[in-house]
C-alpha cells in the first residue's frame, strides 16, 4: 500500500475509465493477487456440492463408510483451506482498495497544492471539499472488479465446465445467463451514469450556495436578501432531491437484479436438474450437486451486478478527478514557492499564507524590475497606476476589476507592463518581493496574532502598532483577551469577518510593498469603521504605489485617480466627485444616497457604455 510520503505518480488523465485502469497499473501484484484469490475462493466453493455430491453417491447411498468418512473429510479440508483464502482475499482487497484511496487523495491533494492561487479561481471549494469526501470513496469501491468481479466470472466458466459433465442443457444454461445478465444491466448501468453525473452537478452547486450562506449571511441579513436567497436554496433542494429520486430509481432497478437474477438462475436450474432426475438422467448426488452449483452461483451473479453498479458510479467519480486534475496554474507556477506576504502556523508546521493563496514560481526574467517606483500599465483594460499614489478600480462586475489586479500582480497571462518594461520579463521572485496582492479572503493559518499578522517577520513593535493603528484594529486587539498574544483558529473563525478583513490588512501593511493591490480592503465594514480605515490607508501609504478595488464611496473619495471599467475596459478616469458629476453609470454604482442603491450590473454597464459612445 502506498506510503504517506511515497510519490503517488503521474495519474491517466485520459478520461475517468483510464484513471481506474491507472489505479490498477499502480498495483499490479497486488491487483493479481486479489483476483486469483477471489477466483479460488469462489472455485472452492463450487467444488464443495461436487464432493457432497461424491460422498452421497458413492459412499451414502451404497453404505460404503469408509468412502462417506473420506469425502466428508476432504470437504472440511476444503472447508477449512477457503475459509483462509476468504480471508486473505478480503485483506488483499482491503489494500487495494485504501491504496486506491490513499493515492487518489495524493494525488488530488498535490494537484491543488501546484495549483496554487489559480486553484479559487478555476474551480468552488465546494467541488474539492465533495472529492475528497465522497468521490474518494466511491473510485475506491468501483475497484471490486478487480477481486468478487473477475472471482464471479472465472467461477460461471468452472460451473459450466462442471455441469457440462452432468448435463449440456444446464451448462447452456449457466453460460446464456452471462449474456442475460451484460443485457439487463448495461443499459441501467449507462442510465445510472448520466442521472449520477447530473446529481454530482446539482450537488456541488448546492454545496457552494450552503458555504456562501455560511459565510455571507450577516451580510445577506443586513441587505435584505435572506429570504431571497432561502427561496433560490429551497429550488436547487427541490432539484436535488427530484435528481436523487432518479438516481435512486436506477440503483433500486439494479439491486433489485442483483437479488432477482441469483433467484431466478436457482429456479431454471433446479427446475431442469428435477427433470432430469424425475426421467433417471442423473443420480441423487447429481441433483445435490446442481442445485448446489446453483445456489453458489447466487453470490457471483450478485458480484456482477454490484460490480456494473460500483463501476457506473466510480467512472463518474473518476472524471471529477480528472477534471481537477487537468486544470493547470498560471504558466510560469512552480509548486512550492509563495508570494511576498508569508506566514507560519505554530501549531501545525510551517507554512506559506500570501494574500492571494499560494504564489507562483520563480520565474525566469530577462529584465530586472525598475529600480525607482514607475508606472503599472495594463494595456487589456487601458488601466494606468502612478507611482506613489492611490488608485482605484470601479466596475460593476467583480471578476472584471479582479481580472485586471490578477495581471497587474502577474497572476496570470500578463501584458502588462512595469516601468515600460513587460511583467512577465522580470524575474518572478522580483515581482513578488515588491509587488504584494492583498485579497480580502486571503487564509489566515492558526496562531497568536502577532504571528498571524508578522508572518516569517518579526516586526517591530513600533511597526506593529502604526499597522495595527492604519487598518483601525486597535478595538480588535484590546477586544481579544492576551492582546496580541491571543491565539487565533484557522482562517481566523474566532473572529468576526470585519475582524478577519482587517487582520488580512494589517498583515498586507506590515509586508510595506513597493505597490500593493488591495481587492475590496473594506468591503465587510460598518460605514463608521470604513471611513477611519480609508483616511488612515492613505495616510500609511503616502508616496507609496497603492491600487484598491472597491465600490465605497468612502474609500473612492480618498483616492487620488478612479478608473470606472465598464466590460473589463476603462470608461472614464478622474477624481471621485468629478465621475458622480458626469458620469452616471458610475454615479448609478457608488452613489449609496440614491433611491436606486442596489443597481443591476447590466443597467451599470449600459450606462458607462452610452456615455463612452456618447
Amino acid at each position: 500500500m502506498i506510503d504517506a510520503y511515497e510519490d503517488p505518480g503521474a495519474p491517466d488523465r485520459r478520461g475517468g475509465w483510464a484513471y481506474l485502469a491507472w489505479l490498477v497499473r499502480c498495483q499490479p501484484w497486488r491487483a493479481l493477487a486479489g483476483a486469483v484469490l477471489a477466483s479460488v475462493w469462489m472455485v472452492l466453493m463450487a467444488v464443495t456440492p461436487y464432493l457432497l455430491s461424491k460422498a452421497v453417491d458413492d459412499g451414502l447411498e451404497p453404505g460404503d463408510t469408509a468412502a462417506l468418512a473420506g469425502w466428508t473429510a476432504a470437504l472440511f479440508a476444503v472447508g477449512a483451506f477457503n475459509a483462509w483464502v476468504s480471508i486473505m482475499r478480503h485483506r488483499t482487497m482491503t489494500r487495494v482498495r485504501m491504496d486506491a484511496y490513499l493515492r487518489t487523495t495524493k494525488v488530488v491533494v498535490g494537484h491543488t497544492v501546484r495549483l496554487g492561487a489559480a486553484l479559487p479561481r478555476q474551480v468552488e471549494a465546494s467541488e474539492v471539499v465533495t472529492i475528497g469526501v465522497s468521490d474518494v470513496h466511491t473510485i475506491a469501491g468501483a475497484l471490486t472488479v478487480i477481486g468478487p468481479g473477475v472471482g464471479s466470472v472465472v467461477v460461471c466458466v468452472f460451473v459450466a465446465g462442471l455441469l457440462l459433465s452432468v448435463s449440456p442443457l444446464l451448462a447452456a444454461i449457466v453460460l446464456l445467463g452471462m449474456p442475460v445478465v451484460a443485457v439487463l444491466v448495461g443499459p441501467l448501468m449507462k442510465r445510472l451514469q448520466g442521472t449520477e453525473t447530473e446529481y454530482r452537478e446539482r450537488q456541488g452547486v448546492l454545496t457552494a450556495r450552503i458555504g456562501d450562506l455560511a459565510g455571507g449571511l450577516r451580510v445577506l441579513n443586513g441587505l435584505g436578501g435572506k429570504e431571497l436567497f432561502a427561496a433560490s436554496f429551497d429550488r436547487d433542494s427541490q432539484r436535488l432531491r427530484a435528481q436523487g429520486y432518479r438516481v435512486g430509481a436506477v440503483t433500486s432497478w439494479m439491486q433489485a437484479l442483483g437479488v432477482g437474477l441469483p433467484t431466478l438462475f436457482l429456479a431454471v436450474v433446479t427446475w431442469a436438474a428435477a427433470r432430469l432426475a424425475a426421467q433417471g438422467e442423473l443420480t441423487v448426488g447429481e441433483l445435490v450437486a446442481v442445485y448446489g452449483y446453483v445456489a453458489v452461483l447466487i453470490g457471483p451473479v450478485a458480484f456482477l451486478v454490484e460490480m456494473g453498479y460500483q463501476l457506473s458510479r466510480g467512472v463518474v467519480a473518476a472524471r471529477r478527478v480528472v477534471r481537477l486534475l487537468r486544470l493547470e496554474p498560471a504558466p510560469d507556477a512552480v509548486p512550492g514557492t509563495t508570494g511576498s506576504d508569508t506566514g507560519t502556523a505554530p501549531d501545525t508546521g510551517t507554512g506559506t499564507d500570501t494574500d492571494t493563496g499560494t504564489g507562483t514560481g520563480t520565474g525566469t526574467g530577462v529584465a530586472d524590475a525598475p529600480a525607482e517606483p514607475s508606472v503599472l500599465h495594463d494595456p487589456v483594460s487601458g488601466v494606468r497606476v502612478a507611482p506613489g499614489r492611490l488608485t482605484a478600480l470601479v466596475g460593476a462586475r467583480h471578476a472584471e476589476v479582479t481580472a485586471v489586479v490578477d495581471r497587474l500582480g502577474r497572476y496570470g497571462p500578463s501584458d502588462a507592463t512595469w516601468g515600460g518594461v513587460r511583467l512577465d520579463a522580470v524575474p518572478l521572485d522580483q515581482v513578488r518581493e515588491r509587488i504584494l496582492v492583498a485579497d480580502h479572503e486571503a487564509d489566515l493559518f492558526a496562531g497568536s496574532l502577532r504571528e498571524v499578522v508578522g508572518g516569517r517577520r518579526t516586526p517591530s513593535p513600533a511597526d506593529l502598532g502604526r499597522a495595527v493603528r492604519a487598518a483601525a484594529a486597535d478595538d480588535i486587539v484590546r477586544g481579544l483577551p492576551k492582546g496580541l498574544e491571543s491565539p487565533v483558529t484557522a482562517q481566523g473563525r474566532n473572529l468576526s469577518g470585519g475582524q478577519r478583513q482587517r487582520v488580512r490588512l494589517v498583515r498586507a501593511l506590515l509586508a510595506d510593498p513597493g505597490v500593493l493591490l488591495a481587492v475590496e480592503p473594506t468591503s465587510a465594514l460598518d460605514a463608521h469603521t470604513e471611513a477611519v480605515v480609508a483616511r488612515r490607508l492613505r495616510a500609511a501609504r503616502t508616496g507609496r504605489t497603492t491600487v484598491v478595488t472597491t465600490t465605497s464611496p468612502l474609500l473612492l473619495a480618498q483616492a487620488d485617480t478612479v478608473h470606472f471599467l465598464v466590460d473589463g475596459k476603462v470608461a472614464a478616469s478622474g477624481h471621485h466627485r468629478d465621475l458622480l458629476e458626469r458620469e452616471p453609470g458610475y454615479r448609478a454604482l457608488v452613489a449609496r444616497d440614491s433611491d436606486d442603491s442596489d443597481p443591476d450590473p447590466d443597467d451599470v454597464a449600459g450606462a458607462g457604455a452610452e456615455e463612452v459612445a456618447r
